[in-house]
């Protein structure tokens, strides 16, 4: 099995972190700030293990707040040396607990601390320290991030999309975000072709992000995107950037994306197998998808299970099949496993679970299988 992601911030990484920052400053009292840092790590979880690093450091680096950040740049390792970051595992996280440290006890010190996450921003990410700031001094931040979008940098740029993302995972609610959307859009707009798909990956995602809080402004702001001839990569990123919209059949977002039509066409070949499947097991979903129009039509298809929830109320997750262009007559056929097994985000209980076959957001019923104990 696998060592749980909290194991990075062990004792032996203080120990490391300790070595860096003596390097950095020689009188750094790194034994003290190891006992320290070490001292209940095993209890804690992850995000606490790094503060709980962060908060010694914090105790250890010489004072004032400017001093302590000197040192900390002065130890810091050589910068990103790609955009995208497959294989590097967990060793970026070890400045988490820098940026921890910058954001709770920066936020007197606006410039030395955006100094500071810059650097860092370029080592780890700074996309969650970034938000303290925000809510502080959101006015200053968001000059600063204007600035950075224009950085040559992808990681400094991928922070200003990152940062300002509305719904981040892991990352505190902004108040200040929330209630300014066309501020956070109007940064998104300097990096929707930025040359990097780093960042244009990370404007998808705060796009989406915002058409679940404002979905209004997200759905307008992509049809501008998408007016007049627009790159491949542009129209990518807000297919990217609308695929809550189209999972939820919202009939503008599949307009934008190709798929507003309405489809012509029946089902065939409906299975699902097992229908009685207990929990644990799973299920195949297959049927087929005939045209009947009289004109070749491009379709998007998907499927909904109404997943049984704890209430034993139903609740849709749609699966992504495919694309596909049919002419009259033709059809296409599709399947897909469904797992009943718990998942960290979904846990199946007994009960009848509906499956809808969706074309271009269109709900068309393909029976139902039970799921029992």
């Amino acid at each position: 099995m696998a060592e749980p992601l909290k194991g990075f911030f062990s004792a032996a990484l203080v120990k490391r972190i300790a070595a860096s920052l003596r390097a950095a400053d020689g009188s750094f009292p790194a034994e003290a700030f190891t006992k320290e840092a070490s001292r209940g790590l095993e209890k804690l979880e992850l995000v606490d293990r790094a503060r709980h690093i962060g908060r010694a450091m914090g105790r250890h680096l010489p004072q004032p707040y400017p001093s302590a950040v000197h040192v900390i740049l002065r130890s810091l390792g050589p910068a990103h040396a790609q955009d995208e970051l497959e294989g590097v595992g967990m060793e970026p996280f070890f400045y988490m607990p820098h940026l921890i440290f910058v954001a709770e006890a920066g936020l007197d010190h606006f410039d030395v601390s955006m100094r500071a996450q810059y650097e860092l921003t370029q080592r780890f990410t700074a996309e969650f320290s970034i938000r303290a700031f925000l809510e502080r001094h959101p006015e200053r931040t968001l000059s600063t991030l204007e600035q950075w979008a224009l950085d040559p940098r992808a990681h400094v740029r991928r922070l200003v999309s990152e940062g300002t993302r509305l719904r981040l995972p892991w990352g505190a609610r902004v108040k200040w975000l929330d209630t300014n959307p066309d501020r956070i859009l109007a940064l998104l707009d300097l990096l929707k072709d930025d040359p990097t798909t780093l960042v244009r990956r990370s404007v998808a995602n705060a796009m989406n992000d915002m058409y679940k809080v404002h979905p209004e402004r997200a759905l307008q702001w992509c049809g501008t995107w998408l007016e007049g001839g627009v790159s491949d990569e542009r129209r990518a990123l807000v297919e990217h950037a609308l695929r809550m919209a189209v999972k939820r059949g919202d009939p503008r977002a599949l307009e934008l994306v190709g798929y507003g039509d309405a489809p012509k066409v029946e089902l065939a070949a409906v299975k699902l197998a097992p229908k009685r499947v207990k929990l644990g097991g799973d299920v195949l979903v297959s049927f087929e998808v005939v045209h009947v129009g009289k004109r070749s039509q491009d379709l998007l298809v998907d499927f909904a299970v109404h997943f049984v929830k704890s209430s034993g109320k139903p609740s849709p997750k749609v699966f992504k099949l495919g694309r596909v262009t049919l002419a009259p007559g033709e059809r296409a056929a599709f399947s897909k496993r469904v797992s009943l097994k718990v998942h960290t985000t979904r846990k199946p209980f007994p009960g009848r679970h509906e499956v809808d076959v969706l074309v271009n957001g269109t709900r068309i019923p393909a029976g139902a299988f039970s799921v029992v104990e």
